[in-house]
């Protein structure tokens, strides 16, 4: 039987973890998957880990050489039978509601692409923490002009639009928000769940925690992109600015934005207005904080002329 979903999960050195993160998907109460694991040329002992699995959802690509994030989540998708496909990483945990809850909603008709919230697990400290979210589409593609509204390992969608939008070579440690601008422009609708999706755990291993000029570039590159597709010029990229140029530059862009994309809400307008005001500004801090919120309202507004 060919199934409904198609969970992706890169390995590279993922001893540690892996066991843990096949686990979440096998014991998920939605069993209509298949699981595919892309060893990516490990050198510890994830491939005698994966060997011990005998699941027959379970498929295993074992890579003699390490060929990098990018190459490994495309040969994903590229063997991904499934109508939906699901990512998790082999250092996260999957609730056991989660492949149903994504399902049961992209079967709704009301995104192509679903993410939700999830715990961060510190690895140092022990500590979790709740994700803060934006769940609709509107906001979830504003936020693109500033951050990855998305948590990569938590997101399920339509096959189609990771099959015909492939990472891209180069994005490396950007390529999740690099494709989430892409398959923005080109008309896919997104969504967040307000259920907890997956355990997120940061610790300085993984690929999301290395951060280099090199990295910034391409995520800067990417938002430039993006903003350009909706017709908004590389000098109104959200940045920092003294309030003579605030009340030019960038209230110009809040209502560009909110006019290629309505529907924004306030607050998702408070968060992005917000990366054009300096920090630490002391006692003038609850007039910065006005000054937010009054642009957000007015730039919301634009958007629903």
């Amino acid at each position: 039987m060919t199934p409904s979903v198609s969970v992706l999960m890169p390995a590279f050195n993922a001893e540690k973890y892996i066991a843990q993160a096949i686990k979440s998907i096998l014991q998920q109460s939605y069993s209509n998957f298949e699981l595919i694991v892309l060893n990516d040329g490990s050198t510890d002992r994830t491939k005698l880990i994966l060997d011990e699995f005998t699941d027959e959802r379970i498929i295993k690509i074992h890579l003699d050489k390490n060929k990098g994030l990018v190459n490994a989540r495309n040969q994903l998708v590229n063997a991904a039978r499934g109508k939906y496909i699901a990512f998790l990483d082999s250092d996260d945990i999957a609730r056991p509601q989660r492949l149903q809850l994504q399902v049961d909603f992209l079967d709704s008709g009301k995104a192509d692409i679903c993410g939700g919230t999830y715990d961060a697990l510190y690895e140092i400290s022990g500590k979790m923490k709740s994700s803060k979210q934006r769940y609709l589409d509107g906001d979830i593609r504003a936020l693109i002009s500033i951050c990855s509204p998305l948590c990569n390992p938590a997101v399920m969608g339509k096959a189609e639009a990771f099959k015909s939008h492939p990472y891209q070579t180069g994005k490396d440690y950007a390529e999740d928000y690099s494709l989430w601008a892409e398959l923005a422009l080109a008309g896919y609708h997104f969504a967040n769940l307000h259920d907890k999706l997956i355990t997120y755990r940061i610790h300085h291993g993984q690929t999301s925690q290395v951060q280099n000029a090199a990295t910034n570039t391409i995520f800067n590159k990417s938002r430039e992109e993006y903003l350009l597709g909706l017709g908004i010029a590389p000098d109104l990229n959200p940045r920092p600015m003294p309030f003579a140029d605030r009340l030019k530059s960038a209230i110009q862009f809040m209502v560009k934005l909110n006019q290629q994309i309505p529907g924004v809400s306030v607050w998702a307008n408070y968060e992005i207005y917000a990366r054009f005001q300096f920090r630490g500004n002391g006692v003038l801090t609850p007039f910065t904080r006005l000054e937010r919120l009054l642009v957000a309202i007015f730039a919301s507004v634009q958007g629903r002329v």
